[in-house]
């Protein structure tokens, strides 16, 4: 109380009294300071029961001043008087002794606002970078102190000036080893602040004294006398330091770095969110040293896959695939959730929360690193939390293991936005082969095979979700994704015959037919075809874009007429139901097409994908053709369309409907082209839609009242009917809509693509 009113009283006098210069004010807060420290006999007393730190604001509040009324970049008496006397190391040593107690947490407020309201450069001086190292070294050392909002609030200062000029960095990065070994004793204080003061010279040999008298009484005081004095004094208090834990550090130490991890596990979430973010300008810094320090010698990589690691660990067993597909958007940095104030709460949801929370962390943080470090970064994650974690999750034979891990993938596919880190998930899930499949190596790499074949698992649940990661997955901007599940074995055209024109053929090719191609429209599977079901050749003259000379319609190609005919006539007549319902048309599916297909076609612009089909003539056509594992399993699926469960034949289509829209002219030839002569023992996604096309009119003989009942079944699908008794061959029925609907988009989707590589 006493302290209180004496500084009460201090101001008081000072306001009263004349000015003095901004360099004799400061020199007197300053000595105001050693003198506590020369007079006093009460080491217990905290620091605001004192006017330390009423003088150490004014100390900042002159500095500022002094720096506004000069020309930017020059420094004043005051800040040079503060960084010659190595001011900065004196408190830095009366910081880490906490002496007064609470000092420590003024000098972490001094460091913050100097360095905060200073707009010089000041940490290119070594009188200030190296009690800034020092002091940086001091946080983080023991979590939930009464210091550490203060801690964090300097150590973002400094991480935002590094910022600001990141070759600063370098001051940072120690190219020595050193061991620390804890100190202590009463000499602690006096030892360092003897180190600090020992010479009052500046790096010229310039005297540092003050150029006028100071204090009333007009005698000019040598600093080297009040720092003896000061030094014997804090001699005779006996205050020890603060433990400091033996460090063995490597040859390149990133104390900052350091610092920040250790209050990442602050129980303070606000804390905690802070030092992630000081991480994130950290890594950020474009200094190739300091990346490679950051990574080799810290333990960042460590902190990102541990947790995690522990994090995914802590979920509970089993949680529903529609709880982790729905739970809201979650953003690093306001992981902040209440169970009690949360109506659709969950078991697990704060756990699962938590988790993709620091995933979209780990997100961020790769995405905004150095390159180099952004490397290292992600392929920790690979190795040490995909492999070392999720990896024995996935290839798990617990049905009730397997779809909630599977559902947990492909939550984080879907939420990954950093390239770097996806190109390390992309060859964990699919491996880094880009040679061409054989039925023999099909399981080369263990986890693509396994997820390829939980596609057409046992449980339903489990195929529909792995099918949803791998479409999830297909939309990812990253190239070896669609090469390595499909592109690698379509590279040689193998599943094409190639026959030579030959004279004969000529008018056929010119009408827009590849020599020895069957036209369907002549097929005796196609004989009942209605007029009504087909566009006129006025429809498509206002439908397809002119020929050009550029762009020819006898190209060879076959005409984009034939293909949409071809696929909306697959499905007969009398397994037609939409015509029966208003806006159900192919037209519908249009739209969806263009603009699909125009974002796929962003996605792959970058690739370099060619404009036409490899040349047959340089193509290894007696290679034997495999389709690849993954497309075997899709025609699989939808060859048993018929007799699958209406949500899996929904997502199989939808898979197949997505590798459709890929702008390559090999998936375009092999999915969408009809036409296309396949060699010996080979199928394409038209070939097997032949053969279910074939069955179903050999089915639909048994089925009594089949067209009535098929239409009430797309009526219940789309709402427009009640749900009533159950129908008879309902698998079937579905089975038939749903192939009839994905007809109509290939036949939209072959349309869209021919009109948009035939403008100019």
């Amino acid at each position: 109380m006493f302290s209180k009113f004496t500084s009460i009283l201090q101001h008081a006098v000072e306001a009263l009294a004349p000015s003095l210069p901004l360099q004799e004010d400061f020199v007197y807060h300053w000595k105001a300071i050693t003198h506590y420290y020369i007079e006093t006999s009460d080491d217990k007393a905290p620091v605001t029961d004192t006017n330390i730190p009423s003088h150490l604001e004014q100390m900042l509040v002159i500095l500022v001043q002094e720096e506004n009324e000069r020309e930017f970049g020059e420094t004043g008496p005051c800040m040079e008087y503060l960084l010659h006397h190595k001011i900065l190391e004196t408190l830095y040593t009366l910081g880490k002794a906490d002496c007064p107690p609470g000092m420590k947490q003024q000098v972490l407020v001094f460091y913050t606002k100097l360095l905060g309201k200073i707009r010089q450069p000041l940490l290119p001086h070594i009188n200030v970078h190296r009690p800034v190292q020092k002091l940086i070294r001091l946080c983080g050392e023991v979590l939930a102190t009464p210091t550490e909002n203060e801690e964090i609030q300097f150590l973002c200062i400094v991480c935002a000036k590094l910022k600001q000029d990141p070759y600063l960095v370098n001051f940072f990065l120690e190219n020595k080893f050193k061991s620390l070994v804890s100190q202590g004793g009463p000499n602690a204080i006096s030892e360092d602040v003897l180190k600090s003061q020992d010479s009052l010279s500046t790096d010229t040999g310039q005297s540092c004294q003050p150029e006028e008298p100071l204090g009333a009484s007009g005698t000019e005081d040598q600093p080297s006398h009040q720092m003896g004095d000061l030094s014997t004094s804090l001699e005779n208090l006996s205050v020890t330091a603060l433990p400091e834990a033996t460090v063995v550090r490597p040859n390149q130490d990133y104390n900052l770095v350091n610092s920040l991890l250790n209050l990442t596990r602050s129980p303070d979430g606000r804390i905690a969110v802070k030092a992630c973010e000081g991480l994130m300008l950290l890594v950020s810094l474009p200094e190739p040293a300091a990346a490679k320090c950051l990574t080799q010698s810290t333990c960042l990589c460590e902190l990102l896959t541990d947790r995690l690691a522990s994090l995914y660990k802590a979920l509970p067993q089993s949680v529903d695939p529609l709880d982790i597909e729905t739970v809201e958007a979650v953003n690093w940095g306001l992981d902040s959730y209440s169970h009690k104030e949360d109506a659709s709460a969950f078991p697990g949801k704060r756990a699962l929360i938590s988790f993709l929370s620091w995933f979209d962390y780990c997100d961020q943080l790769i995405k905004e690193a150095q390159k180099t470090a952004a490397v290292a970064l992600a392929k920790a994650v690979h190795e040490r939390f995909f492999i070392g974690v999720m990896e024995p999750q996935l290839m798990q034979t617990s049905e009730m293991g397997i779809l909630t891990s599977t559902a947990l993938l492909h939550r984080i596919v879907r939420q990954v936005t950093s390239d770097i880190l996806l190109q390390e998930m992309v060859f964990f899930i699919l491996g880094e082969q880009r040679e061409p499949e054989t039925l023999a190596e099909i399981s080369r790499h263990p986890l693509r095979h396994r997820l390829i074949e939980h596609c057409d698992h046992i449980s339903d649940e489990i195929s529909i979700m792995t099918l949803r990661m791998f479409e999830h997955l297909l939309q990812k901007p990253n190239e070896h994704i669609l090469y390595n599940l499909v592109l690698r074995n379509l590279e040689e055209r193998n599943y094409t015959e190639y026959k030579p024109v030959c004279p004969e053929d000529k008018d056929v090719v010119e009408n827009g037919l590849i020599a020895g191609a069957v036209d369907l429209e002549e097929d005796p599977l196609f004989t009942d075809i209605s007029p009504d079901n087909t566009l006129s050749n006025q429809e498509w003259l206002s439908s397809s874009p002119p020929a050009t000379p550029d762009h020819p319609k006898t190209d060879g190609k076959t005409e984009v007429h034939k293909i949409v005919n071809s696929f909306l006539c697959l499905v007969p007549d009398e397994a037609k139901s939409s015509y029966h319902v208003e806006g159900t048309g192919y037209d519908t599916y249009l739209r969806d097409a263009h603009r699909q297909f125009r974002d796929y076609c962003a996605i792959c612009l970058r690739w370099e994908w060619p404009g036409s089909p490899k040349a047959l003539e340089r193509c290894n056509l007696e290679a034997a053709f495999f389709e690849g594992h993954f497309l075997k399993v899709l025609f699989d699926r939808m060859g048993r369309i018929l007799d699958q469960p209406y949500d899996v034949n929904l997502q199989v289509t939808s898979v197949l409907s997505r590798l459709s829209l890929f702008p390559h002219p090999h998936i375009h030839e092999y999915l969408l082209d009809p036409y296309v002569n396949l060699a010996s023992g080979c199928r394409s996604l038209f070939s097997v839609i032949v053969r279910v096309v074939g069955d179903l009119m050999v089915r639909i003989q048994r089925i009594q009242d089949f067209t009535p009942k098929l239409l009430l079944v797309r009526k219940r699908l789309l709402g427009l009917e009640p749900e009533g008794p159950v129908i008879d061959h309902i698998t079937l029925l579905e089975g038939v809509i749903v192939l009839e609907e994905f007809c109509k988009e290939l036949a939209a989707i072959a349309f869209v693509k021919y009109h948009a590589a035939s403008t100019p």
